[in-house]
């Protein structure tokens, strides 16, 4: 089986090629000027599938991070596994980046991205909390025995470690992820993920 991986949600993109459970290719582009890593989605995919000889119709299965991170980079990436799934008639698998995050440590994780507006995108105990208060968050932390996963502005505040200290295997997780997702993979139902509504709607 090959699984193509890709993520323009976060603060990072990353692209992955896995064959048969083994990676080929892992691949992170940061923003380059006033450019974001998003604009660089398809070329990158490309690269990586060229350099490992597959062709586009040799995807068995599509993996996509759904969100919550950056508006544009995740329609980006939704949109771009939705109609490489419809075109080369393959699985598509979203998987929130929350989840994803989670896997960077073997403790008891505790996801909270900033939310804006005072809040944080919660994950704990293996599901989607929403955009919750940051000293609600604070509060959660302070009871409980849990590794705790931030990004670069929360983690003065809610300590643990950030994501974007450096360079975890993000797009490999999420590969694995969506390879062990119950999901029919139907590219219908990949949906972007909005716990909060994008500004102006």
């Amino acid at each position: 089986m090959i699984t193509l991986a890709f993520d323009t949600c976060l603060d990072k993109m990353y692209a992955v090629i896995k064959k048969d459970g083994e990676v080929l290719s892992s691949k992170i582009v940061e923003n380059k000027d006033n450019k974001y890593h998003s604009a660089f989605l398809i070329s990158t995919l490309q690269e990586i599938m060229s350099k490992n000889n597959i062709k586009p119709q040799d995807v068995d299965l599509i993996a996509v991070n759904i969100g919550p991170g950056s508006f544009t980079g995740i329609r980006a990436c939704v949109t771009v596994a939705r109609v490489m799934a419809q075109q080369l008639n393959c699985k598509a698998v979203g998987i929130s980046s929350l989840e994803i995050l989670s896997k960077i440590t073997d403790g008891n994780p505790l996801v909270a991205l900033d939310a804006r507006k005072g809040c944080a995108y919660l994950y704990l105990n293996s599901e989607i909390k929403g955009a919750v208060p940051i000293e609600e968050v604070k509060n959660i932390i302070s009871k409980g025995n849990y590794q705790v996963i931030t990004d670069d502005k929360l983690n003065p505040i809610l300590g643990g470690i950030s994501y974007q200290s450096k360079d975890f295997p993000l797009g490999e997780i999420l590969a694995e992820l969506a390879e062990k997702k119950d999901d029919d993979g139907n590219w219908r139902k990949l949906k972007p993920l909005y716990i909060q509504p994008p500004p102006g709607v």
